[in-house]
């Protein structure tokens, strides 16, 4: 066969499967993968900004994760990032990014008006047995156990902070395709609709400080729980 048929015949083929991560060496670092959602053509929900005017979710979660960025890195985390401003990625160009990190958490931020406090989800796959291939679209079902365990980590430390968690488990395109333990974080006003108390809304910079440095107390709390040469499920 030539190589360049070859060379096609791969490319058709590697979309449909995802290396499981292989654990690194010893004293390597310790990698958190932030993925803002949406971005470019995709805008996402529209939020309420501090002032009572617009802001789009793409926008929110780009800022979200700068911040993150900044408080990880800060504290000795490394951190990969989907984006670093406003462009177009599919489900399966971020999926990549965070496999190709060798990540010991991924987390896909998002944002949303409904609703009240952060809202973690996990994927719905059912657990399976860790293989050195897996299908694409179900990649993630190697990594369940690991990504609840993530989410009980994170849902302590936003409680701890005095946020309102809901934790619930969903299809979730992106992180079903992820090899690493995986949680999708949606931030909504910290009061729900029509509720009495502090506003707290969406584009409070307090409120967003307040989330934002729980979930690094979260990930340190993790990191310290979950060696980087022990990352295979």
């Amino acid at each position: 066969m030539r190589w360049s048929r070859l060379g096609a015949v791969l490319a058709a083929v590697i979309p449909a499967v995802a290396l499981a991560q292989s654990p690194p060496a010893p004293g390597s670092r310790f990698v958190v993968v932030l993925d803002a959602a949406h971005g470019g053509d995709d805008a996402g929900a529209k939020l309420l900004g501090p002032d009572g005017s617009a802001e789009l979710e793409k926008d929110y979660t780009l800022a979200l994760s700068v911040r993150l960025r900044s408080l990880l890195a800060a504290r000795g985390i490394s951190v990969v990032t989907t984006r670093e401003s406003d462009v177009t990625l599919d489900a399966q160009r971020r999926a990549e990014i965070a496999n190709h990190a060798g990540a010991q958490a991924c987390l896909s931020l998002h944002a949303a008006m409904s609703g009240s406090g952060v809202h973690l989800f996990i994927s719905s796959l059912s657990p399976a047995q860790h293989a050195t291939f897996v299908p694409w679209k179900t990649a993630q079902a190697a990594w369940t156990p690991r990504s609840i365990a993530l989410a009980g980590m994170l849902n302590s430390a936003l409680a701890h902070s005095g946020l309102k968690v809901t934790i619930g488990r969903t299809a979730l395109t992106m992180i079903d395709s992820m090899t690493c333990p995986a949680v999708a974080v949606e931030v909504a006003p910290e009061q729900a609709a029509g509720s009495s108390g502090p506003s707290g809304g969406i584009g409070d910079s307090a409120y967003q400080a307040q989330v934002a440095e729980a979930i690094a107390a979260g990930l340190l709390e993790w990191r310290a729980t979950t060696p980087a040469e022990g990352q295979n499920p």
